[in-house]
């Protein structure tokens, strides 16, 4: 059985407004193995990012990694994020029509995988995916022309 832990993380600036994720892969000796960050558009709230981290993690770790590897893998997906924590462990409601097409295609993608599970955690033991989200939203800012 393979053990991976996953920390995501989503920001928006605006709220809504420019969104991106940041991704980061590691073994079960706390080591990263591969780290991601993708800026998402614009008109998205700081929810919309961190959900859509979920779903390119998984995306993400299936494509790198393999079907057959997922199959094996045990996933722990880290986020600062309360709200999508508690709502994937049923905790709390889906109210939002659009976070609960985030939450169905993050529990179907869960299926190829053995386990995942989802564990909240403070901000400033996620701050390297913060970072990579950070950078997606500067680099986006500055790739922005005038003419």
């Amino acid at each position: 059985m393979k053990q991976i832990v996953i920390y995501t993380d989503g920001g928006s600036r605006g709220n809504p407004g420019k969104a991106a994720i940041g991704v980061v892969f590691c073994n079960e000796k706390g080591e990263i193995i591969q780290k991601f960050g993708e800026y998402l558009g614009d008109n998205l709230t700081n929810n919309d990012a961190e959900y859509q981290a979920v779903i390119f993690a998984l995306k993400k770790f299936k494509s790198v990694f393999g079907k057959e590897v997922a199959k094996v893998s045990e996933v722990e997906v880290r986020s600062d994020s309360e709200l999508l924590v508690n709502q994937m462990n049923g905790k709390y409601k889906l109210e939002n029509e659009k976070i609960q097409k985030f939450f169905i295609e993050i529990w179907n993608l869960k299926i190829d995988f053995a386990k995942v599970q989802f564990k909240a955690i403070p901000r400033e033991k996620n701050k390297e995916a913060d970072a990579l989200v950070n950078q997606a939203l500067d680099a986006q800012t500055s790739s922005q022309k005038l003419f």
